[in-house]
């Protein structure tokens, strides 16, 4: 059995934002639970260096088709990515708390 592909993770800048935000949110509360959710985030992430296709497709009416797979995160955090080649990008890291119909149009 081959080793298995390597795919080289990018977070855009968005997603970076997007990601601080929520962290910066929680740490309001409680800077233990934003340290654990920016942790359990990072890990979500990086464990898309291995079988990214793993994750369903995002599908929603302004969307194009077979674009962006999901994953959620902590049963609140929705990370979507693109897969082209050997890279996934992440774009978007959405806390599904909050509307987010913004994402979708």
């Amino acid at each position: 059995m081959g080793k298995p592909v390597q795919y080289k993770v990018i977070v855009s800048d968005r997603a970076r934002q997007m990601l601080a935000a929520h962290v910066r949110f929680l740490a309001q509360k409680s800077p233990a639970a934003a340290r654990n959710t920016k942790n359990d985030l990072m890990n979500a992430i990086r464990s898309l260096s291995t079988m990214p296709e793993r994750f369903p497709f995002l599908i929603a009416e302004f969307v194009p088709p077979n674009k962006y797979h999901k994953m959620f995160v902590e049963k609140c955090y929705l990370v979507l990515y693109q897969i082209k080649d050997q890279r996934v990008f992440v774009d978007y890291i959405v806390d599904c708390r909050q509307d987010y119909k913004w994402l979708v149009r």
